[in-house]
């Protein structure tokens, strides 16, 4: 079975809360150096420095109750997209895409 598609959706990332999440578990989790990071998911060095700030504030201030700054939910009734946006080449990969 080929899972190279699978595999891709996973290693380049292309939603932005996707992206971060990513960023960020590379980091924290994965121990990788944000230099490496920023490199491999197309940030910009200073603007994955900010990514990092704005989740350690999130983290440190969070409650039980909070929403995760990764997922958004819907309103009831609201239908998810059926169709995926393309994905953007990585040189157009920016924060806040």
């Amino acid at each position: 079975m080929e899972d190279t598609a699978y595999r891709d959706f996973f290693t380049q990332p292309a939603q932005t809360y996707q992206r971060q999440y990513e960023a960020l578990r590379a980091i924290f989790v994965d121990g990788r150096k944000q230099t490496e990071v920023a490199e491999e998911l197309g940030y910009a060095y200073g603007a994955l420095r900010q990514l990092v700030f704005h989740f350690r504030q999130f983290v440190d201030g969070q409650d039980e109750s909070a929403d995760s700054p990764f997922f958004e939910k819907l309103s009831p009734g609201v239908a998810r997209p059926t169709t995926s946006p393309r994905r953007p080449s990585r040189s157009s990969l920016t924060v806040g895409n």
